[in-house]
């Protein structure tokens, strides 16, 4: 393992020089008197060596060789002279041993205290098998318990020291070596020191004083001070053998505490306190040692080997022990550690050591499964401690350490990433007293990898706006500028989790403005960083990836949070199509949940919903722009795979409440949103919608759908939402009436005085308002609808009650029929069971059908879209069972059509009833009834119901191409097309001039006409061709006496596309 080399030849001749100088004795029967004269030529031959070498760390390694080569040389014995021949073949340590002459123990011993090397020597003694360790040590004991001095007793003391602090699993080569060597050559010695030692390296039980306790290799250290301890005369040696022996109790025994390290703080002030004496004490081996050097060490005194625990006997063995020196020392020491003269890292670490000894005594004389005796015994020992330190003052206890260095240790620790540096991090970033002087800005910056930690970087933000607070000059803009670049690459290291985290501390302390509302740094330049970043993510929204985006808005979010969320908020609502990826980004931040405190109620508490109140609600003017809008909330309110970033209550009492007014230009767009929030599906808290007052939210529904009641005659400068909202208000009721249940209340009594006051203030308001709202009312209260209803229906009493409506006079009963079957398909059906018609008696079935009539027309021009489509199964209804007479004129027919229109006879009868309609609606006994402004509406449901019709017709023919019988209706749903085409020319030719109805109507007549053109189109008969360009004709003749060119045009040149 060692060849033989430059060096290895001086060391030789050093032991050659030794050896003269105490011929003709050998050297292996050196005695301890005799070292003074023969060292110096070993010690001058390592010192060259030293010379030699160009790097201190060589020359240390040098030490260590030389002494684990005088060690292989005592403890392997050397060859017999017969099997040389052989052994410097196969012997590795042959060559290098043959060039040191035979030594014993003394030159070993010797030469490491002359060398000043107790930790070499431990880490070589702890790599030997245990047998031959703890003969090892034995030798030692006995050595130095022989002809002490007091170098013997401070190599034994920095022995004992150092084993306690040995790390195992940090051996080197050299340590390597010799232990393999030593394992390779079996435990064998061939020498004899005068000590008697055995022949083989194992524990002796009759050695040191015969103790049965001395079987572990700490026990063998304090049967040595037993030997030696009347040797001990400085005081300063006391301190430090007292110290030892208090320590080893207090760590290696029952009485240390597990898994309980030091608070980090506290940690600190001792690794700063031994600094400071070491720097203070010229006799200390650290004096001269730069900062780093007494760091490490420092923080290496405050870590303890893992050995093996003593035995509980073994513990009382050194208690005993520690009690009588305690007898025997205690008096001097007090005086000593009294004196300011005698501070020394010795004294220091005893008082140290004996106050937490004393804690973990009492601890463990009270929890720890003792005998009487051994109880008595530890207090009687925590007493004499706590008298030991009540005589020495307190102030005596931390006398002139100096806490300043605090800042510079902590920086050393973390910049030599020595023991417990991820944990000095926090303290370094917490003292705000270090903060910012050069080297702090120094360290963190170049050791910036280790701060990334939410808290830490949040904990570093924190120090940073409190400077620019306080320090505004250049120099201090130049030092905020370098840490705030390394703060937020911190930042964006850490994983998104925890960026989260970083951005929820830095609401919570400045809110919306986040960074920027004290750091100028932040402030210049981030606008136009915000805008570079965005409009890179929006224009490249299929490519960018959502990693990527999240990433770069990160950044953006923790130095100015609120700017950054109204810019994706506009963003969202401007840029077609990017708001779900947006969205996305958005609710990749939790923190901005944040929920502000202030004392405005008009004001939003979420930051997200008030920087879109801000930003984008009153600025919503294109379809496009609400419908991306209503789509960017519904995403914050529950996104596919995250957590909802606002919350129904939230964007409710922001967006809904203020606007359900009917003269709100919003008001259909918060009924938009509400109809959204009320259709989200289990939201973490079910009953959100008791904070956002339930019953006057929908008794203001309630009033919004009353207001239809008067939608034609409303005064034309004021606001009303359309008639097409009026389904959204009816959906939305609905969802409402679903979601608010008895269990939102506080308690029954609750819900039912809130349901008595919602009756209450609906009464007032349109009759139907009260219907919609049965089921939701429950049980509690009858069916209040005009008193002639009772007149047609059968209404039972108990559920249905009569109120006086002077509207609803005499003959006005169908009307509230027809008002009632609009409501819902539940009631339309009860309405069509309950109606009473004797179809026995032909004149009430002609007043019925005339009236029927009537009624249709008054209600049509109020009908919802929704509420037209459950009105017209009702006429359906009716015809098929003949409840209803629709008698059919052949106004519009040539000559007697010989076809089976039976199938088709009801679709026939619902035009030709629309016709009627509207020649009553359009009379002069009507004309002033309807407003202008109507007709359009009036026109689009009639159109509505034309479409659906021609969808039911050839859902009853079935395809022209493909007929389900031998015969398919080809001429009749001709024929049908025919009447329904002429039936639209005749409403149209009736409409007012300028009702602006055009539009609806070439739409569905060109549907009619393409219905017509594929049906006839597929009819082989041989008197197809003949008569179809008759029909052609006599579609255009009727066609061309239309008077609104809008409508005429469109048609005759799709007429005369079929004859082509």
């Amino acid at each position: 393992p060692w060849g033989v080399c430059e060096e290895l030849a001086i060391l030789h001749g050093g032991f050659l020089l030794a050896s003269r100088l105490v011929q003709p004795r050998p050297l292996r029967e050196l005695s301890k008197g005799e070292w003074p004269l023969v060292g110096p030529p070993i010690t001058d031959a390592l010192r060259e060596i030293g010379a030699r070498c160009p790097a201190p760390p060589r020359h240390s390694l040098w030490k260590k060789e030389a002494v684990a080569i005088v060690w292989a040389k005592v403890l392997l014995p050397a060859p017999p002279a017969a099997s040389l021949d052989q052994e410097w073949k196969e012997d590795a340590f042959f060559s290098v041993g043959r060039m040191i002459p035979d030594v014993n123990r003394t030159v070993l011993f010797e030469l490491v205290k002359a060398l000043g090397a107790p930790r070499l020597f431990v880490q070589l003694l702890l790599a030997l098998p245990h047998d031959v360790c703890q003969n090892e040590l034995e030798r030692l004991v006995r050595y130095v318990a022989s002809e002490t001095s007091l170098s013997d007793i401070r190599f034994f003391l920095d022995v004992w020291w150092e084993m306690m602090r040995h790390q195992e699993g940090q051996e080197d080569g050299t340590v390597s070596t010799f232990s393999t060597l030593v394992r390779q050559h079996g435990c064998e010695s061939s020498l004899d020191d005068g000590l008697q030692p055995p022949k083989r390296f194992k524990g002796d039980p009759s050695s040191l004083n015969g103790s049965p306790a001395a079987t572990s290799l700490l026990m063998i250290l304090i049967e040595g001070l037993k030997e030696t301890y009347r040797s001990i005369a400085q005081p300063r040696m006391k301190c430090y053998a007292l110290a030892n022996l208090v320590e080893l109790l207090s760590v290696f025994t029952e009485l240390g505490p597990e898994g309980s390290p030091l608070p980090v703080t506290e940690y600190l002030d001792k690794v700063s306190s031994v600094v400071s004496l070491w720097t203070k004490d010229a006799e200390s081996q650290y004096h001269h040692g730069g900062l780093d050097e007494k760091v490490k060490e420092a923080e290496r005194s405050m870590n303890f080997s893992s050995m093996a625990k003593l035995s509980r006997e073994e513990l009382f063995v050194g208690l005993d022990f520690l009690c009588s020196l305690l007898h025997t020392w205690g008096e001097e020491l007090q005086g000593v550690l009294n004196s300011s003269e005698n501070v020394c890292y010795e004294s220091y670490w005893l008082l140290d050591t004996l106050v937490t000894f004393r804690k973990n005594l009492v601890c463990f004389s009270e929890t720890g499964d003792l005998s009487k005796d051994e109880t008595h015994k530890a207090f009687e020992l925590a007493q004499i401690i706590d008298d030991f330190l009540q005589e020495i003052s307190t102030s005596q206890k931390s006398k002139d350490l100096d806490t300043s260095l605090a800042s510079s240790v902590a920086m050393t620790i973390i910049e030599q990433k020595l023991h417990r540096h991820v944990e000095m991090c926090s303290v370094f970033v917490s003292e705000e007293t270090w903060a910012f002087s050069k080297g702090w800005v120094g360290c963190f910056v170049k050791n910036k990898d280790l701060f990334q930690k939410p808290e830490l970087v949040l904990k570093l933000l924190q120090t940073l706006v409190n400077f620019a607070i306080s320090c505004q000059d250049r120099e201090a803009q130049e030092m905020q500028t370098q840490v705030t670049k390394a703060v937020v690459e911190c930042y964006s290291e850490l994983s998104l989790v925890d960026k989260n985290k970083v951005i929820s501390g830095v609401l919570a302390s400045w809110g919306g403005p986040g960074l920027s509302l004290n750091l100028q740094v932040v402030r210049e330049g981030f606008q136009e960083d915000l805008n570079v970043t965005f409009n890179q993510i929006t224009k490249s929204v299929a490519d960018e990836g959502l990693t990527r985006a999240v990433a770069s808005v990160a950044r953006l979010a923790l130095l100015y949070p609120e700017a950054t969320v109204k810019q994706v908020c506009g963003l969202a609502v401007v840029n077609l199509g990017a708001h779900q990826f947006l969205a996305q980004i958005l609710c990749s931040f939790p923190a901005l949940s944040f929920l502000e405190t202030h004392d405005d109620p008009g004001r939003p508490r979420s930051l997200v919903v008030r920087c879109l109140k801000e930003v984008v609600w009153e600025k919503l003017s294109t379809a496009r722009e609400k419908e991306q809008f209503l789509e960017f909330l519904a995403f914050l309110m529950q996104p596919s795979s995250a957590a909802p970033l606002v919350s129904p209550a939230e964007v409710t009492k922001a967006f809904v409440l203020p606007y359900l007014k009917s003269d709100c230009a919003q008001v259909e767009l918060s009924l938009q949103i509400l109809s959204k929030v009320l259709g989200i599906q289990s939201y973490p808290e079910e009953d959100w919608i008791k904070s956002c007052h339930p019953f006057p939210l929908l008794l203001s529904l309630c009033k919004l759908l009353d207001g239809y009641t008067r939608y034609w005659h409303q005064p034309k400068d004021q606001l009303f939402p359309s008639l097409e909202t009026k389904d959204l208000v009816l959906n939305v009721l609905g969802q409402l009436c679903e979601v608010v249940r008895p269990e939102a209340a506080p308690s029954p009594e609750v819900w039912l005085q809130s349901l008595a006051w919602l009756h209450r203030k609906v009464a007032s308001l349109d009759w139907t308002i009260g219907l919609r709202l049965k089921k939701f009312y429950g049980d509690h209260f009858k069916n209040e609808v005009p008193a002639t209803l009772f007149e047609i229906c059968k209404l039972p009493e108990d559920e249905w009650t009569s109120q006086p409506l002077p509207a609803y006079g005499p003959g006005s009963g169908l009307l509230a029929w027809m008002e009632c079957c609009c409501v819902s398909t539940a009631l339309r059906e009860t309405m069509l069971t309950l109606l009473t018609v004797n179809v026995d008696n032909p004149e009430e079935v002609n007043l019925f059908s005339k009236g029927f009539l009537v009624a249709l027309i008054q209600v049509l021009p109020w009908c919802s879209h929704s509420e037209w489509k459950r009105l017209v199964p009702v006429v359906t209804n009716l015809l098929e069972r003949q409840v209803l007479h629709v008698p059919y004129t052949l106004e519009y027919v040539q000559y007697m059509p010989l076809l089976n229109l039976r199938p088709f006879a009801c679709y026939l009868q619902l035009s030709v009833l629309f016709l009627r309609g509207f020649q009553l609606l359009c009379s002069s006994s009507c004309s002033t009834w309807l407003p202008a402004e109507a007709w359009l509406h009036v026109i689009q449901l009639y159109c509505g119901s034309l479409t659906d019709l021609m969808s039911s017709i050839k859902s009853t023919a079935g395809s022209p191409l493909h007929p389900a019988e031998d015969r398919s209706p080809v001429e009749e749903v001709s024929f049908v097309c025919i009447q329904m085409f002429c039936h639209l020319l005749h409403v149209a030719a009736m409409l007012p001039p300028d009702s602006g109805c055009s539009e609806p109507l070439v739409v569905v007549a060109l549907e009619i006409l393409s219905q017509y053109e594929a049906f006839s189109s597929a009819d082989k008969s041989p008197s197809n061709v003949l008569r179809r360009a008759n029909e052609r004709h006599f579609l255009e003749s009727i066609t061309d006496n239309i008077g609104d060119e809008a409508l005429r045009g469109p048609l005759l040149q799709k007429l005369g596309k079929l004859g082509a």
